[in-house]
């Protein structure tokens, strides 16, 4: 295959890896959340948010860097982190269709025409681990490898940072009743209320705010969607990035439910990191 050709199938495939970048739990039909001062209920629902072990979710709307993109995923975080995300970027046409997988060590992804054409197979591998000795492609992936195994619901948390979170009014999503909230934060504030919680909760809170300072975001409208066990069934968040807008929702379907992730075949599968070395010789 022509280097320019594995060009144009790789950065189609860090397009995929950098959308899989971007939660809790939702009852079943019943009563919307007990009434509360809104800042109670919005810290009620992220503390609850510190407690998932595993989600699936979905997640639509607008990124600075890559158009509209809709996504659904599912995530383990424990015992061992596992992640499969299908997604399309709907501006960047075929090849903005595709699936990333996290298993073992190491990001799988495929399923976009492009990934197809890579003499026979389907799927390019890379190797997590070599990102820490900065291996081939660590520059590139590391955005997107990032995101991969982060829990969503790190970002609705975000909303105990404001200090003029409301009540809106009551709404029912996929069935379940909800109660909606909205407040404005910015990053200094959030930063501001990270000495509250155990160590790992505020070194992840602190890694969410870096990675929307290198988006150029520095305050963030956002919506929440609460519902009857105070978990958050829902959130939006909008900003002004330095590339453009930022408008993304996601929903969350499941929480701490079984969730299996499987390495797709070895046949079918070609070392992203060879791939990125064959190029740079070329």
């Amino acid at each position: 295959m022509r280097a320019s050709r594995r060009r144009r199938v790789v950065g189609a495939a860090l397009v995929v890896a950098v959308v899989g970048g971007g939660a809790v739990g939702c009852a079943g039909e019943g009563e919307s959340a007990p009434r509360m001062e809104p800042a109670a209920a919005v810290a009620k629902a992220a503390a609850n948010a510190d407690e998932i072990t595993s989600v699936r979710y979905r997640m639509s709307g607008r990124t600075p860097e890559e158009g509209r993109i809709k996504a659904e995923a599912q995530l383990r975080l424990k015992p061992a982190i596992a992640m499969s995300m299908k997604v399309t970027a709907l501006d960047k046409g075929k090849d903005g269709e595709g699936e990333i997988r996290l298993v073992d060590k190491a990001m799988y992804i495929g399923g976009s025409s492009a990934a197809a054409e890579l003499d026979g197979k389907k799927w390019m591998k890379f190797d997590l681990s070599g990102l820490d000795k900065g291996g081939a492609g660590s520059q590139s992936l590391g955005a997107g490898a990032g995101q991969a195994d982060k829990n969503p619901a790190q970002e609705s948390t975000m909303l105990t940072g404001s200090d003029d979170v409301k009540e809106v009014g009551t709404e029912t999503l996929d069935g379940v009743k909800t109660t909606h909230y909205r407040g404005t934060v910015t990053l200094d504030d959030w930063r501001k209320k990270l000495k509250s919680g155990d160590a790992k909760t505020r070194e992840r809170r602190e890694k969410t705010i870096q990675q929307y300072e290198k988006l150029g975001v520095d305050k963030l409208t956002m919506d929440m969607w609460i519902d009857g066990e105070n978990h958050t069934k829902q959130f939006r968040m909008k900003g002004d990035a330095d590339k453009g807008p930022l408008d993304m929702t996601i929903t969350f379907l499941d929480i701490n439910k079984p969730v299996t992730v499987q390495a797709p075949p070895a046949k079918e599968t070609v070392d992203l990191a060879e791939m990125m070395k064959e190029i740079g010789k070329s």
